[in-house]
């Protein structure tokens, strides 16, 4: 249960009499209602409120259900009344009650810095509070006696509102100098009741589905004063309507922390899955995942493979020649990189410790870095199937891409860019926009043409869903954002990924690592 849906559960047990025990010593509701009928008589009579022209008068039969008497006309309400009251309670029309005043128009631009106290429908923030004691918008003198203005006691309402339920809004006044209320308010006045009782009471979920569905209008709707006043009212004894606001006020504050630990709550079961994705990466990348197998290569031995395998590359024309090619080895215990002729030691680098037969070395090292390409200035992709497919960061997911828009290049621009492409061996990596999400592509794309806002890293030996899983994890994320150049639209460089560190195990434990991942993060997503 959320705590909105706590504060309506009590709010509702309230309306119907079930929040707090009947005492027979009461004074009934019936002689509250029939003070508060002379009393009104008097207002009239001094002209402080106008007189009904068809005033309702609700009582029991002798059938013990409730009936209505307007002017010679008695109708019974046993269809109309939604839930059973104690019998100290009475109901009775909202219009019964003093009056329903709507407010004055006061537009933005009316308000000023100094001035006197005014109260605007966007300044009524929220559907459940039982007291409202100071104004939070200011106008000019002459504004303000032109106004109508609510007092101590009043239940300030919000008539319009941009959804249904923002005119279910309801506080009550306790403060001490008259304010000005806008015209999309309305505020009741001389109700005779507990103020704090009928601010609850008009935020509970009865009287908010009563007014919503009086409301009219799709985009901003509004339910008027004599619709309002339509809609019964359940009223308890006047001692009861103050116990009833002890017990709210004393559950509010129960509400209001179990709402704190309710969203931090959801936060922890939001973050969860995530936050354990990222553990497991991490555990992945540092050899402690997976057992090590003492028969499998060295990842030194696969390091030799994977350059020999790049020379053939180089050699078909498929990659360039890395100009400035690491190599990092151990010694002395230490760590070390020899590049372009120089070495140095580079323990102050490394992150943690990784097992014997791993190895360090640089992205560049195991992967040739190639970039895309954009469409000529002036030029649009086009929806038509040219055969073409031209894969945009919008179409990269974590992990892959998403084929629900996929858009085409023109077939007289395609031999500017054909060359720019990225096959289903690649890896591909953001590198403008969303920077550092990588995947790779569905078999159907194999050969599609690349972004410039992504580059593509072609493999030499190693796993490819390894790779991803290791480009996924903080370790590398924390190198990308490093890494990634902040002086005008953000961009991550070609030469700046080749030299990210990566923790290199051997082939066949990045087969495990792949196989644990997948079967962990399986369960995870079942969380």
């Amino acid at each position: 249960m959320t705590a909105q849906q706590l504060k309506n559960s009590i709010l509702q047990m309230a309306v119907q009499g079930k929040l707090v025990p009947q005492d027979p010593n009461d004074e009934p509701a019936s002689v509250l209602l029939e003070r508060i009928r002379t009393e009104k008589e008097q207002l009239i009579k001094e002209k402080k409120i106008k007189r009904e022209k068809n005033p309702s008068v609700i009582f029991k039969g002798a059938d013990n259900t409730p009936y209505e008497k307007i002017g010679d006309e008695v109708r019974s309400l046993a269809d109309e009344v939604p839930f059973d009251i104690p019998d100290s309670w009475e109901w009775v029309r909202i219009r019964s009650l003093g009056e329903i005043v709507r407010g004055s128009g006061i537009k933005r631009n009316e308000t000023v810095q100094q001035g006197l106290p005014c109260v605007r429908y966007g300044e009524l923030y929220t559907t459940y509070q039982t007291s409202f004691t100071s104004a939070v918008s200011f106008i000019a003198p002459d504004l303000y006696e032109k106004c109508k203005h609510f007092s101590y006691g009043d239940v300030l309402m919000t008539l319009t509102g941009e959804n249904k339920p923002d005119i279910a809004k309801a506080v009550a006044y306790l403060g001490t100098e008259p304010i000005a209320a806008s015209g999309d308010l309305a505020f009741w006045t001389q109700h005779g009741m507990n103020p704090l009782f009928l601010s609850c009471i008009m935020a509970s979920p009865y009287i908010i589905a009563r007014k919503v569905a009086l409301a009219t209008g799709d985009i901003i709707v509004h339910i008027s004063g004599d619709k309002l006043g339509t809609i019964l009212l359940p009223v308890p004894p006047l001692a009861e309507q103050e116990r009833i606001v002890a017990c709210i006020q004393e559950a509010e504050l129960v509400i209001e922390n179990y709402a704190i630990k309710a969203t931090a709550l959801q936060k922890l079961q939001d973050s969860f899955p995530e936050a354990l994705k990222k553990s497991i990466l991490q555990e992945a990348v540092q050899g402690k995942l997976v057992p090590q197998d003492p028969s499998d290569e060295p990842a030194e031995a696969l390091l030799e493979r994977i350059r020999a395998e790049k020379q053939r590359l180089i050699k078909e024309g498929k990659i360039k020649k890395d100009k400035h090619e690491s190599v990092i080895f151990r010694r002395d215990n230490s760590h070390y990189e020899k590049l372009d002729g120089v070495e140095r030691c580079i323990d102050d680098e490394l992150p943690f410790e990784i097992p014997e037969n791993w190895c360090w070395c640089r992205l560049g090292t195991i992967a040739a870095v190639l970039g895309g390409k954009r469409i000529p200035a002036g030029r649009k992709l086009t929806e038509c199937n040219t055969g073409h497919v031209y894969i945009r960061v919008s179409d990269m997911t974590d992990g892959g891409v998403s084929t629900d828009r996929l858009l085409y290049v023109p077939e007289d621009i395609y031999p500017s860019i054909s060359k720019y492409i990225i096959n289903k061996a690649d890896v591909f990596i953001t590198v403008a926009g969303t920077i550092g999400r990588v995947g790779k592509i569905p078999d159907e794309l194999d050969g599609a043409n690349l972004t410039e806002n992504a580059d593509r890293l072609v493999l030499a030996v190693v796993n490819q869903d390894w790779l991803i899983k290791v480009l996924q994890s903080g370790m590398i994320q924390e190198q990308i954002a490093e890494a990634t150049t902040q002086v005008g639209q953000p961009k991550l460089a070609i030469v700046r990924i080749e030299r990210f560190l990566i923790p290199l195990p051997p082939l066949h434990e990045q087969e495990r690592i792949v196989s644990a991942i997948n079967t962990t993060l399986s369960i995870v997503q079942k969380l």
